[in-house]
Parts: C-alpha cells; structure tokens; sequence
C-alpha cells in the first residue's frame, strides 16, 4: 500500500527542514538558450547542488525527519546515481550507514562521490531495475530502511522546493520543463506549481529510449519498457505508482524525446551555459528545441536536474559540434 501523497503544505514543511544544509540554487536566463529556443528562456541550477543533482533536497528532507529507529537500522536504496548521492549525502549529516546497489555499468563519477561520503556500494545487475531489486531483497534479509527512489512522500516534498525556489524568484514563468526518470522531480513540480499558479503548464521529458514513465502516464497504469538511453537519470524500466498518481492529476504534457536530441541538448547546455550538464538535466532543453514554435515569446523555465557527466562522456558528447550544437 502506498502512503499518502504529498501535499503543498508538505513542501513549506521540507523547505524549513532542508534549510540549514542546502542553499538555494541560481536560476539564470541565457540569451543565446533564448535565441535558440525562441522563448525567453530560465535555467534552474539544480547541477550546483553539493552532490550535482536536485535528489539531495529529498534526501535531506526523509533522512533528517527519519525515526531514530530506522536511523539505527541503517537505509539502503537503489540507484544509477543521483538518488543514490542524495541518501549518501542525507546519511553522512545524520549519522546513518547508507548502503547503496547500483547497476554493473553504473556512472564511475556517481560511484566514486557515494563511496566517499562512506556509503557501501553494491554493484548488482545490468540496469537500475535489477539493481533495485536486489536492494530490496537485501532490505528484507537484513532490516534496512528501504528508500524507494519514487514512492517516499518526504522525497517528492523536498525536490518539490527546487520548483517553490524558481517560482518565488520569477513568478512569471509560464512552462516548466522537467526531466523524468521515475517521475519525482515532475511530480513535484506539477505540485507546486498547480498550486501556486494552475495556468503553468508543466511538461515532462523523458528518452523515447526508455518511456515506462511516459507509458505509464499515457495509458494511466503502471507500464514496462524497454531502457537503452544514455541518460541514466531517466533510465526505468517501469513506472513509479506515487509520482504517477500526481502526474495523471496534474501533468500537462509530456514529450519523449531522442537520443540524438539529448546529446545535442547536451552539447548546447554545456555551450551555452558553460556549466557542465548531463544528459538527464539536458532532456528540457531538448523538449524546448523540439517545441520552439509552440513556445515562441513566452518564458519558461528548464529544471537542470544534474550535472554529474562522467570525463568518457563528456569527450564522446563534446567531440561532436557537426551535431549542429554551435
């Protein structure tokens, strides 16, 4: 049985929790993204965050409302990184042993940032969700504290300030673009901003590679599918039920994307922003492009969910400018 879903309330409560760990981070406009996009067009740095990826903010906010019970059992949780960071980094502050599974191919600059904050690291699989089954069947034979990647309240609450952030700073946002893996992230933003201002329309991004998320909203129960993109932070291959009931309420749109795409996307973010971006927090840019007719003249916003690109990934991304990025 699922928990109860999140609410507005919910996020006000995770930003005064997450406060005195995390700074807010900057959101910009970029001249030559809006020359590009035709929009005046917003950049939300969740790439500054200290482990590079909006997942730490529900980190921050599970872990430090965490009972002191489960803080003794120890949490473990699958990931292909950026969620796994995030309970690394909410463990270390908190004094909790965090044991992390992850795919056999897993991005070595993920894995090494998790081993550092003293996770153990186990690799387990071909892909994220043999990796996440096995972590739950580690979590039944030993009693961890299994942290689902999607279906934890206090996670969507806590990635849900990043948009409470980008909304206060500049209200008129009018699109936001978010990235979807599992879907939190969208979720969340759907939840702020329908709140906030119901004619925001929110648009989810995902690989055309790997569209369980996208199946599961379209055809509103949870779907499979296949998971060949190189953007791990969107690679499931199955839908997440609590963000999905959000986004079937609240989504406006939802776009998949290529691969092509999102290696151009890479390449433009990176270009353009001169931050370093990975392809998961580049797949808005790549929905803007795609979508630069319908968006012309209005102002959105790009949730940059993360920039943890591996050195491999950036030559293979950065070799390239034929790509048409310049």
């Amino acid at each position: 049985m699922l928990p109860p879903l999140p609410t507005f309330t919910d996020v006000l409560l995770a930003r005064r929790q997450i406060r005195p760990y995390l700074h807010p981070t900057p959101l910009y406009e970029y001249p030559a993204l809006s020359k590009l996009t035709g929009a005046v067009t917003w950049v939300k740095h969740e790439n500054h965050q200290p482990v590079g990826a909006f997942k730490v903010r529900g980190g921050v906010n599970l872990l430090s409302q965490m009972p002191e019970e489960e803080r003794r059992r120890g949490v473990i949780s699958a990931s292909t990184g950026n969620h796994g960071q995030s309970v690394c980094y909410a463990a270390r502050l908190f004094g909790v042993k965090a044991t992390i599974c992850v795919p056999e191919n897993a991005n070595p600059v993920k894995v090494e940032s998790m081993l550092a904050m003293g996770a153990r690291v186990l690799p387990h699989g071909r892909d994220f969700d043999e990796a996440r089954e096995f972590c739950e069947q580690q979590a039944r034979e030993h009693g961890y504290r299994y942290i689902h990647s999607g279906n934890e309240p206090l996670l969507v609450a806590g990635v849900a300030t990043a948009t409470l952030e980008a909304l206060e700073e500049h209200p008129g946002i009018e699109i936001l673009l978010v990235p979807v893996g599992g879907g939190s992230g969208a979720a969340a933003a759907c939840l702020v901003a329908k709140t906030l201002n119901p004619k925001i329309r929110v648009i989810g991004v995902q690989s055309e590679a790997a569209p369980a998320a996208h199946l599961s909203w379209k055809e509103r129960r949870i779907a499979t599918s296949t998971m060949k993109t190189c953007a791990e932070g969107l690679a499931t291959r199955v839908g997440f039920e609590l963000p999905q009931q959000i986004l079937r309420e609240l989504l406006d749109d939802f776009l998949l994307v290529s691969e092509e795409e999102l290696r151009r996307a890479t390449y433009l973010m990176i270009e353009k922003t001169r931050n370093l971006v990975e392809p998961a927090g580049a797949a808005p840019l790549a929905a803007a492009l795609r979508m630069s007719v319908e968006i012309a003249g209005r102002t959105v916003a790009l949730m940059c969910s993360g920039g943890n690109l591996s050195p491999a990934q950036a030559a293979e991304i950065l070799q390239e400018p034929k790509r048409g990025a310049s």
